[in-house]
Formats: structure tokens, sequence, C-alpha cells
């Protein structure tokens, strides 16, 4: 058998409680080489680029003959 709460939680301790649940949108920053949306402090997904400089080589995408 499982415990069970021997006093109900009120609603305002439930709400207290849930205050956390909440999803925040992700603060984005424009890449200041090629003008893409990035995460801050990140190296560009889209140019490699990192405080101005070339820090890794962007991905190629492969064309599918298909």
């Amino acid at each position: 058998m499982t415990p069970h709460p021997k006093r109900k939680h009120s609603k305002g301790r439930r709400d207290r409680r849930r205050s956390q649940d909440a999803l925040k949108a992700a603060s984005l920053v424009v890449c200041s080489n090629c003008g893409a949306k990035r995460l801050p402090h990140t190296v560009c997904p889209n140019c490699g680029f990192y405080k101005g400089r070339e820090v890794v080589q962007p991905k190629k995408e492969k064309k599918s003959d298909e």
C-alpha cells in the first residue's frame, strides 16, 4: 500500500508548487556575421562564427539524388 497524505494540501500550496512549471521562451540573439538567430554565448550553427571569428566549419548539407 502506498502512503496517503494525512491532510489535504491547500490550493495556494499546490499553486505555489506549480508556479515553476511554466515554459519560458528561449532568449535568442542575432548573429553579427550572418544575421541568423542563435542562442547567446554559443557558436552560430549557420556560419560557425563566435565573437567575430570563425570557430568551426559549418556543416555542408548533402544533396540526395532520390
